[in-house]
């Protein structure tokens, strides 16, 4: 083909967003930060600890907590809550750091005098108490030796607060039923603490609510997993939900229209797991739990995820890459067998389990990976789930190779620790593929409310969809049969006065659809730069 008719077409080019996100799941929060800090308290005299005071503005600041030093702790100590102990005579000047993004601090100076000799340090401290088996609050006490210890003063903490209260006096007030463990600290700087387990029973725990997970539980579906409608983009969550939406959601509880597109389940399991570390509520791990069973069950026996579950006679029944669909189930699975991003909240029976799951997921991923003349390129948007071929999914979406998800693909392989041979190789060749195949000095502007390809030296596109090798016994077959491998093409809807099947330009659908759908892009251009450099260089390849 000569250059000519290459250029011609790539006419039309378009950025456009295409008809669903794949933004994962996300919480945001306005965080109010720390403006000054004023510490109060005097001169120590007597030489004896004295407590110092802070005054944190604005009072509602989001995050108060605040990190105190000393400028010499052979003059004196200070404890995380601001207890000053002094050890000898002279001058000291303590500082406190905001602990919030402000990076606000305060020093104040203190003299300190009256201390008479070398102070005699804890070398032990004896915590007392019992199990509570009635729910109520019980005071702890210390022995703190030896008994001449200058600084007898203690620091308490529990291990679990969503558990138990303690005051700084030892008092606790259990919140929930189970085992804490309580630490008593000496505050005279020798690093003297002691702990005690204690048992928690006879507590009715009453616990706080998230409304956004509240309004998870509510579309929660039987069979574990979410709908993608009616909040496709999960801001409906947000909100308190009217009294119709609550007897939708009541009355759809056993319908079948549970998914994985959009960020749907895998996005409620994340943000159920945060609500429960917020605040310990059972009915929100249960939730995500029920969430991660139906993941394991909708998994294809060779690894691949099918956009919805129970299977439908559509095209969401295949294997789907599209919207990085299976790829972020894939980073939850991770995520729970390497037990973080909150995913160590869970039961540890899931570990195994999940490992199983991710690691067929890889070895489909390589499985599917689209060979052309002998050649390993790159992955379709949805694959089928017997044959791993490249299909179709709508009647604008015709099996190829991918321009756009082939990026999540490759992103989630470089992703690995210790990347096999195979996995390399899968990353070498797509890389390669994305080079064979940009188009270079073309870009797209919108012309009279229409798109429109002109001159850009130094630009750099990508097809949403590339020609595969052979479409034998494919239904638009003989269009296809007149571009060769490797070539981006366009479709308009079937139903469209253009009718369906693959065009060589963009300018020969459908005005909808040319200006509807994101048919060329930018995608792979930070990954086959920066991103593969750096992995190379990781990875010593």
């Amino acid at each position: 083909m000569n250059t000519l008719k290459c250029l011609l077409l790539f006419v039309g080019l378009i950025f456009l967003t295409g008809c669903s996100s794949d933004s994962p799941v996300e919480e945001s929060s306005n965080k109010i930060l720390i403006k000054s800090i004023i510490i109060n308290g005097s001169n120590i005299e007597d030489g004896t600890a004295k407590q110092l005071q802070l005054v944190i503005l604005p009072n509602n600041a989001s995050n108060k907590s605040v990190t105190w030093s000393v400028s010499d702790e052979t003059i004196a100590t200070i404890s995380s809550t601001g207890l000053l102990t002094p050890i000898d005579n002279g001058t000291i000047t303590v500082t406190v750091l905001a602990n919030d993004d402000s990076a606000i601090s305060v020093e104040k100076t203190f003299q300190i005098s009256g201390v008479t000799g070398p102070p005699v340090l804890v070398n032990n401290i004896i915590i007392s108490g019992n199990d509570i088996t009635d729910g109520n609050p019980q005071q702890l006490t210390v022995e703190v030796l030896p008994a001449e210890a200058t600084n007898k003063i203690v620091t308490w903490t529990v291990s679990e607060p969503l558990m138990a209260d303690i005051t700084s006096e030892g008092l606790l007030t259990p919140k929930d039923n189970g085992t804490v463990t309580i630490t008593a600290t000496a505050t005279d700087g020798s690093g003297t603490s002691n702990q005690f387990i204690m048992n928690i029973s006879g507590v009715t725990p009453v616990y706080a609510t998230i409304l956004k997970a509240e309004n998870m539980l509510l579309w929660q579906r039987s069979n574990g997993g979410w709908p993608k409608e009616p909040y496709n983009n999960f801001s409906g969550y947000e909100r308190e939900q009217t009294a119709g939406e609550i007897s939708t959601a009541n009355s759809t509880k056993n319908n079948t229209d549970t998914t994985i597109d959009n960020g749907h389940t895998h996005g409620e399991i994340r943000v159920l797991l945060s609500a429960y570390k917020a605040t310990n509520n059972p009915e929100y791990l249960a939730a995500a739990e029920r969430g991660i069973d139906f993941l394991f069950e909708m998994q294809y026996d060779n690894g691949g995820w099918p956009q919805y579950y129970p299977l439908r006679n559509n095209y969401s029944r295949h294997i789907t890459y599209n919207d990085n669909a299976m790829g972020d189930v894939m980073y939850l699975m991770r995520d729970i067998f390497l037990k973080r991003s909150n995913l160590d909240l869970i039961d540890e029976s899931y570990v195994a389990a999940a490992q199983t799951a991710f690691d067929k997921g890889i070895q489909v991923i390589l499985d599917t990976q689209v060979t052309i003349n002998g050649v390993k390129t790159a992955w379709c948007a949805q694959h089928d789930a017997i044959t791993l071929l490249p299909v179709d999914a709508r009647d604008y979406e015709l099996a190829s190779n991918s321009g756009s998800e082939s990026v999540k693909v490759v992103e989630l392989l470089m992703s690995l620790d210790n990347p096999s041979s195979e996995v390399i190789d899968a990353v070498n060749s797509a890389v390669a593929w994305f080079e064979s195949v940009k188009i270079v000095d073309y870009a797209l502007q919108t012309i009279g409310g229409d798109k429109v390809l002109v001159a850009s030296p130094g630009n750099v596109m990508w097809g949403r969809f590339y020609t595969l090798g052979d479409y034998t016994g494919h239904k638009y077959e003989a269009l296809f049969n007149t571009f060769g491998p490797n070539e981006p093409f366009f479709c308009s809807r079937v139903a469209d006065t253009e009718g369906g099947g693959p065009r060589k330009t963009i300018a020969e659908i459908s005005y909808e659809r040319r200006n509807g759908y994101s048919w060329y892009g930018d995608w792979p251009a930070r990954l086959i730069g920066s991103d593969y450099t750096n992995w190379k260089n990781k990875n010593g390849i």
